[in-house]
C-alpha cells in the first residue's frame, strides 16, 4: 500500500483531534534517552569494523593561491602510515548546502580559504595519522586574498532574486512623524555542535556505505553519489544518532568524500573525524551581516514604510546569502517597502544556513529598530507591534494560515509582568546593577518538505516505523512514535522507530524546522491507511472506528489486533507540498521578554530571567517542544552577548577556532527560562495541524535582551555581540540613581 498526499487544500480536521489513545502532545520522555545516557547510542565516529584504519585531513595554510606540490616523504616514513590520499579533482573544496542534490564545489588545487582540506593521511591508528598529517609538506603559490568584510562592503553585488520593492520608501521616510534609519552589524558565527563532522566509509562490492554525521540523508546521498560519480542507489548513508547540527550538517562535508576515496584505494574501512579546529575552519558558518533597517510611522504609530537591506559574505561562486529580512517582509505592515541582499566575495569558509537562517540575526535589527521607534513615539513596545500586525501579507496579499502573535504578545506581557516595567532607561538600580527589561516578537516561516515513511503493523500488536529521517537531538524518535501510537491505538512502548538509514523511505531530514511536521505527516498518512484496513476488517467505516490499547471498536463491538492482523500490514506514505504553500503565509509566532542586569562600573551584562510565549499549531510533544524553545532562547543569549567568530584579516585564519575561545553561553550565563505554548491549529500547514518550532525560540530572543540592556543603562548598541567594552565608556553616572 503506497499513497501520496499533496497539500493542495487546507484540511478540514485531523484524526489526531478524534483519536482515543491520549499520547499525542503529552510531555513524554525521549524514548532513546536511556541509550544516550548509558552510552549505548552509537554515533558516526563510534562504529568499528575489522581492518578499519584512520584518516586525518590536512588543510591549507594559506587563504588563496595554488598548490604547486606535495612532498609525502616525511609523512610516509612515519610508523603506521598507509597512504597519503590526494585527488585534486574529486576532493570537496566546499561542504554542501542543505537540500542540494548535486555535489558541492570540487577541486582543491586552487585554494579558496585557509584550512581548506587538500589531502588525507591514513594510518593504522588515529594518533599515527595525526602525527603524519603534521609532517606533510605542501608547497603553494600564494595569491591575493579577500579577507576584510567591512573594507570590501562597497564591492557587494546585489543578489537579484532577493530584491523586492513596493511604493516610495524614501518619501515615506521624509513624511513620517517618526522614523528610524540605522545600521546593525552581526559577526560571523559557528554552529558549534557537540559532535564533530565524521564519516566511516566502507565498500561492499561497488556499493559505498557511509556512517556519517548528517542531517538530511536523502539529499546528502545524492550529493555524495554525484561527487563520486556513482548512481545514488550505490550509496547508503547511516546516521542513527546525530550529536547536533544547527545547519552545519545539512550537506555533506569534505571528510565524506575523502574517507570514501581512501576506503576504495586501500580496500579497508576508513574513519575520518574532523578535529574541532577543522570543524570551525572547513565546514560552514553564518555570515557576518551589515543590515540597514528603515522604519517610517505616523503619529499613531502605524508604519507607513519599512526597509531591510543586508550585506553578507560568501566564497566565490557561492550564491547563499543570509536572508535577514525573511520575517520582516510579512511581520509588520507599511505600504512602502524595500528589501534586498548583497554579497561580498571573501576567501573565508563557506557561509550557509545556521539555525534560523535569516531570523536569528535579522530580527536583532528589526526588533531593535521597533524598540527605538516605540521610544521615539512614546508608545509601549508591545502596543506598537500590535498596531502594526497586517491582516494579510503586505506585498503578496496572501492570508495568514494562522497567526496568534497578538495573543502571544498579550499573554507574554502578562506572564512576565511587563506592566510593571519602568520605560525610562537607567532608572532602576539594585545594588551595583542597572536593571532593565525588554521584549521582541518572534516569527519563523513554516515549510512542508516532501517526506516518506513506511509503517508496519505486526501480528504481535507492535508497529514499526521506517524512514531515513534523522534525530539530531530534537526528539524525532519520540514524536514519530507518539503519532503512530495515537493513530493506531497502541502504547508508545509498542512502537519501534528505525531512523537514519537511506535504505528506508526518503524523508525531509532535520532542518528548517520542517522535520517533525513533514516526517510526522508521512507517518500519520501511513497509519491512516492502516486504520482504513482495520476498519474494513471489523466492518466499520473509518469514521466509526475507534482504536485504543490494541483494540479495534465499532460501537459496542471490539476485537483485539491479534484477531484482525493475521499477517503484517504495511503502508508507505508520502506527503508533498502543494498549493497551500502558494496560497497562504505560513509561520509560527511568539513573543520574547527578558530582564537583564548591567553592572554600573564594568558594563558586564547578566540575563536574569526570560519568558517566551509561542504559538506553532499543534504541539506534538510538550516536553521536547519546550526544550527546543529553551535551547533557542539560550542560542539567543549567545547571539546577543557572546558569540563571535573572529577572522584574522591579514592571514585569513580563524582566531578562535575551538570551544575554548568561541564563547557560548554556559550554565552560569543562563537564567530561569519560562516557556508557554498557546493552543492553536493550522489547517493549511499539514494534516497534523502543526507548525515548526525548532528555530522559533531563537528568533527575536537576542533582540529582547538587547532592548533590555538599553532599558537598563540607556546604551543602544547596534554592533553585536554586546560585549562590555562597547558599554563601559558610556555607562550612566552610577550615583544618578541610588539602589
Amino acid at each position: 500500500m503506497n499513497i501520496t498526499f499533496k497539500m493542495d487544500e487546507p484540511v478540514g480536521s485531523s484524526l489526531l483531534d478524534h483519536t482515543r489513545q491520549n499520547v499525542i502532545s503529552r510531555p513524554i520522555d525521549r524514548i532513546e534517552g536511556p541509550l544516550k545516557v548509558a552510552g549505548r547510542a552509537r554515533y558516526s565516529a563510534e562504529f568499528k569494523f575489522p581492518g578499519m584504519v584512520h584518516g586525518v585531513l590536512v588543510g591549507s595554510t594559506i587563504p588563496a593561491g595554488t598548490i604547486t606540490g606535495i612532498n609525502e616523504t616525511r609523512a610516509r616514513a612515519l610508523p603506521g602510515v598507509l597512504a597519503v590520499v590526494t585527488d585534486y579533482e574529486t576532493f570537496l573544496r566546499n561542504p554542501g548546502q542543505g537540500l542540494e542534490t548535486e555535489a558541492p564545489a570540487q577541486g582543491v588545487r586552487e585554494i579558496a580559504y585557509f584550512g581548506q582540506p587538500v589531502a588525507l593521511v591514513v594510518a593504522e591508528t588515529f594518533e599515527a595519522a595525526r602525527n603524519a598529517a603534521g609532517a606533510l609538506d605542501i608547497a603553494y603559490a600564494p595569491a591575493e586574498a579577500r579577507l576584510d568584510f567591512r573594507a570590501l562592503q562597497s564591492e557587494a553585488r546585489p543578489k537579484e532574486s532577493s530584491q523586492k520593492s513596493q511604493g516610495d520608501l524614501d518619501r515615506a521616510m521624509m513624511d513620517a512623524a517618526a522614523s528610524i534609519d540605522a545600521v546593525w552589524t552581526t559577526p560571523s558565527q559557528n554552529s558549534a555542535a557537540m559532535e564533530p563532522h565524521a564519516s566511516t566509509a566502507l565498500w561492499e562490492g561497488d556499493t559505498l556505505i557511509v556512517y556519517g554525521a548528517y542531517q538530511m540523508l536523502s539529499s546528502d546521498r545524492q550529493q555524495l553519489a554525484d561527487a563520486l560519480g556513482l548512481a545514488p542507489d550505490k550509496v547508503r548513508i547511516i546516521a542513527h544518532y546525530v550529536g547536533g547540527g544547527f545547519g552545519a550538517k545539512l550537506g555533506i562535508s569534505q571528510e565524506s568524500v575523502a574517507a570514501a576515496l581512501a576506503a576504495r584505494a586501500l580496500n579497508r574501512p576508513v574513519q575520518v573525524v574532523m578535529t574541532r579546529q577543522q570543524v570551525f575552519e572547513a565546514t560552514v558558518r553564518r555570515s557576518e551581516t551589515i543590515q540597514r533597517v528603515r522604519l517610517a510611522a505616523g503619529a499613531d504609530g502605524r508604519l507607513t514604510g519599512i526597509g531591510h537591506e543586508t550585506i553578507t559574505a560568501n566564497l566565490p561562486d557561492e550564491d547563499f546569502s543570509e536572508p535577514a529580512s525573511a520575517s520582516t517582509q510579512f511581520l509588520y505592515g507599511g505600504e512602502a517597502r524595500r528589501f534586498g541582499n548583497s554579497i561580498v566575495t571573501l576567501n573565508q569558509v563557506l557561509s550557509a544556513s545556521m539555525r534560523a537562517p535569516g531570523e536569528a540575526v535579522g530580527m536583532l535589527a528589526l526588533e531593535g529598530a521597533m524598540d527605538e521607534l516605540a521610544e521615539a513615539l512614546d508608545i509601549d513596545p508591545v502596543e506598537l507591534r500590535k498596531r502594526n500586525l497586517p491582516p494579510r501579507h503586505p506585498m503578496d496579499d496572501l492570508p495568514f494560515s494562522s497567526r496568534s502573535l497578538a495573543e502571544c504578545l498579550d499573554h507574554g506581557a502578562s506572564a512576565f509582568g511587563w506592566a510593571d516595567r519602568n520605560p525610562r532607561p537607567a532608572n532602576r538600580r539594585e545594588g551595583e546593577w542597572w536593571i532593565g527589561q525588554g521584549m521582541a516578537a518572534a516569527a519563523r516561516s513554516n515549510m512542508l518538505i516532501t517526506s516518506s515513511a513506511r509503517v508496519t503493523l505486526g501480528t504481535d500488536s507492535r508497529a514499526l516505523i521506517e524512514t531515513d529521517m534523522t534525530d539530531i537531538g530534537t526528539g524525532t524518535y519520540t514524536i514519530l512514535a507518539q503519532i503512530a501510537a495515537e493513530m493506531l491505538g497502541l502504547p508508545v512502548e509498542a512502537i519501534d522507530v528505525h531512523l537514519g538509514d537511506t535504505a528506508f523511505p526518503a524523508a525531509a531530514g532535520s532542518g528548517g524546522s520542517f522535520g517533525a511536521a513533514s516526517a510526522g505527516t508521512s507517518v500519520y498518512l501511513a497509519c491512516k491507511r492502516l486504520r482504513e484496513t482495520l476498519a474494513e476488517r471489523i466492518g466499520a467505516t473509518p469514521e466509526e472506528l475507534v482504536l485504543s490499547e490494541g483494540m479495534a471498536r465499532r460501537g459496542n463491538a471490539a476485537k483485539p489486533f491479534s484477531e484482525l492482523v493475521t499477517e503484517p500490514l504495511v503502508a508507505t506514505a508520502t506527503v508533498e507540498p502543494g498549493k497551500t504553500e502558494e496560497n497562504f503565509v505560513q509561520a509560527a509566532f511568539g513573543a520574547h521578554f527578558a530582564e537583564v542586569g548591567v553592572h554600573v562600573h564594568t558594563g558586564e551584562i547578566r540575563v536574569r530571567r526570560m519568558h517566551g510565549t509561542f504559538a506553532a499549531g499543534r504541539i506534538l510533544n510538550e516536553k521536547t517542544a519546550r526544550s527546543q524553545c529553551i535551547g533557542g532562547m539560550v542560542f539567543g543569549i549567545g547571539t546577543a552577548l557572546t558569540e563571535e567568530l573572529v577572522h584574522d584579516t591579514r592571514l585569513g585564519t580563524i582566531v578562535n577556532h575551538d570551544l575554548a575561545e568561541y564563547h557560548l553561553p554556559v550554565h552560569a550565563d543562563v537564567p530561569r527560562i519560562d516557556v508557554v505554548f498557546l493552543e492553536e491549529r493550522d489547517h493549511a500547514a499539514n494534516p497534523l495541524l502543526a507548525k515548526g518550532i525548532g528555530e522559533l525560540g531563537i528568533s527575536g530572543a537576542g533582540a529582547a535582551i538587547a532592548n533590555a540592556v538599553y532599558n537598563a543603562c540607556g546604551m543602544r548598541v547596534r554592533d553585536f555581540p554586546l560585549t562590555l567594552d562597547k558599554l563601559i565608556a558610556h555607562l550612566p553616572d552610577p550615583d544618578a540613581v541610588q539602589p
